[in-house]
């Protein structure tokens, strides 16, 4: 799978987060200075990641993802249809997406993120947001 459907997946979840209430950002960096695909936070404050897979090759080279357990409530992946799913690990949720939507194929289970990650990671990702946003309104020179 290309990037361009790496893309369209992002789109796709993007769109399922906010429609379960999710505020969300693609490439976010988390304070272990890692790089979470897409993270999402609700207004009760639960911090939700989403890791991207768009290949087999890319999943089996990925060694990084049980790293974001510690920053987020619920963990998932995201995949095409096409995608094997059965290679996934179990213990994480399952979405399945394009570039129109997504859908829950497994929900992920709860490991409650510890209060002062949560604060940390919420000051990040609203700080993130607003910087983003600023920069569409008026770009760097």
């Amino acid at each position: 799978m290309s990037e361009a459907n790496a893309g369209a997946l992002v789109r796709g979840v993007g769109r399922l987060l906010r429609d379960m209430g999710f505020a969300w950002l693609a490439e976010f960096r988390l304070s272990s200075g890692r790089r979470a695909d897409v993270c999402g936070i609700d207004r009760k404050g639960t911090i939700l990641i989403v890791e991207i897979k768009s290949s087999i090759a890319e999943f089996r080279a990925d060694l990084k993802w049980p790293e974001y357990r510690d920053h987020s409530d619920y963990l998932y992946f995201a995949v095409s249809a096409s995608f094997p799913s059965d290679i996934l690990p179990t213990d994480t949720g399952l979405i399945i997406a394009d570039g129109y939507g997504g859908v829950i194929a497994r929900a992920a289970p709860e490991h409650r993120v510890a209060a002062a990650i949560r604060r940390r990671e919420t000051l990040r990702f609203a700080r993130h947001a607003a910087k983003r946003l600023s920069r569409l309104l008026d770009p760097p020179p």
